[in-house]
């Protein structure tokens, strides 16, 4: 029969809804920064001083923000078992209702520091568990030649979340009751309601389907993500090169947790790849800005209100994610780690150095402040905002590129969880020491980012190999042929041709093969 003329139309259209599961993410981060330092939410969360004033002590602001982190920790790795057991499409739905139960108990609180927290953990559940799944179902319903910038919507997602939370922050804060903080909050039960509208038109993951002998879901899938009809022999062309790469990596029986370290098809390797980006990814220094930078900025002694500052911040971000959606398919993502490492570490070297030696001590009146003062925060702001701008581009949206794109399918699920649980324990860990340790460092605290993006630097160029362009069952084979990461941009891969030698019958172009979503 003749070929209908594939389109990438509704893999766009799902891959552009399903990362709004990022915007829950972002959103959640951003909101509360602002919250911190409003007067009724100090007022009752706070405690209160000998003068009668209350004050939000460090500590409190720790265990405020951290528990949403470790909430995230804990869904990030249990999304695994629901992916596999109830499919992608089920497990985004059961854990969005999570992360809205997480929001009610947080918008019902009247004075309990103790209910706060216990629902910034339950919807930190949800974020977490979304932060890995999102990665796993794009990465198995994007086009390969899409699926990087599809996959990078996600962290721009994230950053439009943050955005926004720091604009009703900014419109909210003056408010003089309980509504200056609650309704930035309580508009999280808008978000988490649009993702559960999900459950009406979301597809489950053909990868997925074929993997649990689904085949003719899987084919009704293939044919609506290409946009052809089901007997097209696009769509059994695809499941059969799907069905191939599966079985390769399926010999071997269940899949176990310990079977993403082991030996096996270099998997101890990617997944120990896919955390050290998390990790690295965290300690930026961008989450410090994002979470304390209200706080720090005070400091500063600038004139602009630190919401406004906030408010600048997640504009840049938004403005910085944007081009990422061009370089991550054209510089490639060994390239925009490598770029993004040396440009944030020398905003962090810079602004470290240029606070701690011209800000006034912490507390210091406005009035008092010297013009070296001013010009030294002018400066630590500034660096500020191009650290933000460099994440943006190049370390905000790679590692969840790679991470999505890395693991043969059999481990997916579990390899992506252990990517998403490290970044949100190091979350948690940086948000609950980072005001301890800016307290009795203050802006040295920097030069920690510092160390740390030069030696992600370093592991980028020795263990990172470069994926664009490359289908997942063409990244497995790349890592089994032990191609080394300063090689790997020049590698091409061997499986479509293997699959058209067994296949003889049923050639693919080259042409035809790059327009298929599912590949």
């Amino acid at each position: 029969m003749a070929r209908a003329v594939p389109t990438n139309r509704r893999a766009i259209q799902l891959a552009i809804f399903i990362a709004f599961g990022g915007f829950l993410f972002g959103y959640d981060i951003g909101v509360i920064s602002g919250c911190l330092i409003m007067p009724d939410f100090i007022r009752r969360f706070g405690e209160m001083d000998a003068n009668g004033e209350f004050f939000l002590s460090s500590s409190r602001q720790s265990i405020i923000t951290s528990l949403l982190s470790a909430g995230t920790f804990v869904g990030a790795l249990a999304q695994a078992f629901t992916s596999d057991r109830f499919g992608r499409r089920g497990s985004i739905l059961i854990w969005a209702a999570i992360f809205t139960i997480g929001v009610i108990i947080q918008t019902a609180t009247g004075f309990s520091i103790v209910q706060i927290t216990i629902g910034r953990f339950v919807a930190g559940l949800g974020v977490g568990a979304l932060s890995a799944i999102v990665p796993l179902y794009n990465g198995e319903t994007a086009p390969k030649a899409l699926r990087g910038t599809l996959l990078v919507l996600y962290q721009l997602q994230i950053i439009m979340g943050i955005f926004l939370s720091y604009i009703l922050d900014l419109a909210t804060h003056t408010v003089k009751n309980s509504a200056s903080w609650r309704v930035p909050v309580g508009l999280q039960l808008v978000w988490g309601l649009i993702l559960l509208s999900g459950i009406f038109f979301l597809p489950e993951s053909p990868r997925h389907l074929l993997g649990t002998g689904r085949i003719d879901e899987a084919r009704k899938v293939v044919a609506e993500l290409n946009g052809v009809p089901i007997d097209d022999p696009l769509v059994e062309e695809s499941i059969e090169e799907l069905n191939y790469g599966i079985q390769e990596e399926n010999r071997g029986g269940k899949a176990t947790w310990m079977e993403c370290f082991s030996s096996r098809n270099n998997l101890w390797k990617r997944t120990g790849n896919g955390m050290m980006l998390q990790f690295i990814q965290q300690l930026n220094g961008q989450n410090f800005y994002y979470y304390y930078g209200d706080t720090f900025f005070q400091s500063a002694g600038t004139e602009l209100s630190p919401y406004v500052i906030q408010v600048i911040l997640g504009a840049v971000s938004v403005v910085g994610t944007i081009p990422a959606l061009y370089l991550i398919e054209t510089w490639g993502r060994r390239r925009s780690l490598l770029s993004g490492a040396l440009m944030e570490a020398a905003c962090s070297l810079i602004a470290g150095l240029v606070g701690h030696y011209t800000l006034a001590p912490t507390g210091t009146p406005k009035d008092q402040l010297s013009p070296r003062n001013r010009s030294g925060g002018d400066v630590l702001i500034a660096f500020a905002v191009l650290h933000v701008f460099s994440f943006s581009i190049f370390w905000g949206p790679t590692p969840w590129v790679y991470l999505g794109e890395s693991f043969p399918l059999r481990v997916r699920p579990k390899s992506i969880a252990l990517g998403s649980a490290t970044n949100w324990l190091w979350n948690f860990l940086l948000s609950f020491f980072a005001p301890r340790i800016a307290a009795k460092i203050g802006p040295l605290i920097l030069l920690i980012f510092f160390g740390m993006l030069m030696f992600g630097y370093v592991y980028v160029y020795l263990f990172i190999p470069e994926t664009k362009g490359l289908s997942l069952e063409e990244v497995d084979e790349m890592y089994r042929a032990g191609v080394k990461p300063w090689n790997s941009a020049g590698w091409r891969p061997q499986l479509i041709e293997k699959l058209r030698e067994k296949e003889p019958h049923k050639r693919i172009s080259d042409e035809e093969k790059e327009q298929a979503p599912t590949i």
